[in-house]
């Protein structure tokens, strides 16, 4: 048995509806949720569930500008000290041609910066194998999971009991 193994129980409904009422039912029984997963994103399950607003948005505005004072800053150096070139009888500083380069980089630096973050905060990336409680679960299923390791067994039956009477189609235990 590995050392940071979890023992997961989850239950699988059938729909979205089924789902959202036993994650209130749940909150209301102050039961830990390890995870929720669905098939599609579900408006609200985010306020269901008591997360926090994603702060991704306060990454995208300063790797935005990030963006936006490197294309000013080099484009003003290129052509007013490095190259001072005059194009069609503009001069050397011309704010108005930077613009389209502006805007290009700070949508660059926002997005990649962005999407970087994302993976690592949401633990994605290249050698990271995520476990899978249920092929279905990217089909047809919505799952509500609970981690059971240091849990009595009274604990994980009134676990079990809350999924039956929470109308889970199925209920499984697994070692993810």
């Amino acid at each position: 048995m590995k050392s940071h193994s979890k023992q997961v129980l989850f239950g699988l409904y059938n729909d979205e509806e089924e789902l959202m009422a036993a994650i209130s039912g749940a909150k209301s029984k102050h039961l830990d949720i390890m995870d929720v997963y669905s098939p599609f994103p579900i408006h609200g399950m985010e306020k269901v569930l008591g997360l926090e607003e994603s702060r991704l948005h306060i990454v995208g505005f300063i790797f935005g500008m990030i963006g936006t004072l490197t294309a000013f800053l080099g484009m003003t150096w290129i052509f007013t000290s490095d190259w001072p070139t005059i194009f069609g009888g503009k001069p050397y500083f011309s704010l108005p041609a930077f613009v389209p380069i502006i805007f290009e980089l700070t949508v660059l630096f926002s997005a990649i910066a962005m999407t970087v973050v994302f993976y690592i905060v949401c633990g994605l990336g290249f050698g990271v194998e995520n476990p899978i409680l249920d092929e279905r679960i990217t089909d047809d299923k919505f799952c509500l999971a609970f981690q059971t390791n240091g849990l009595s067994g009274s604990d994980v039956s009134n676990i079990k009991k809350f999924l039956k009477e929470s109308g889970a189609a199925e209920i499984h235990e697994k070692e993810v």
